[in-house]
């Protein structure tokens, strides 16, 4: 349990400890109440790499941008890698909208981003990523499909 929620700058976050393997010889120490064994297991991780495309969901919005859950962390998506459009707050209804193409960012939406910056350091407690989805076939899913049928639909009217 002590590598669980663990933060290396090698290895990204340690989600969980698995295929644990016991020794069953030991070590006794003189003055220590417990037995001593090796033990080899395997770790589940997750290390953000820059340039990575990774999906997940939007847990926050602010007027600032929004958080995208990635893995076992959240990522700021900030207003201004959002789209290409002015982006309002709406704070009663807390979304963040596009002024000309209508488009909505709220909580529960599926997002594709891309990650541009990793900051894990040496014995944190968190680290930082952040995202864009201002390139083309990122941000949420549903704009992406909207973009691939009415790119397959000029496709069509070329041929």
């Amino acid at each position: 349990m002590k590598y669980v929620g663990v933060i290396d700058d090698e290895l990204g976050y340690l989600i969980a400890v698995t295929d644990v393997k016991v020794s069953p010889v030991g070590k006794i120490i003189p003055g220590d109440a417990a037995t001593h064994h090796k033990v080899t297991f395997s770790l589940l991780t997750f290390l953000p790499k820059i340039q990575e495309i990774v999906e997940g969901e939007v847990v926050e919005v602010a007027d600032f941008g929004a958080f995208i859950r990635i893995g076992p962390v959240d990522a700021l998506l900030h207003v201004s890698q959002l789209m290409d459009d002015f982006i309002t707050y709406d704070e009663k209804q807390g979304i963040l909208m596009g002024k000309e193409t209508k488009r909505k960012v709220s909580v529960g939406d599926r997002m594709r981003v891309r990650i541009t910056a990793v900051s894990i350091g040496r014995g944190a407690s968190f680290g930082k990523i952040g995202v864009t989805a201002r390139q083309p076939f990122l941000g949420k899913i549903e704009w992406i499909e909207e973009d691939l049928k009415r790119l397959r639909a000029e496709a069509k009217e070329e041929k």
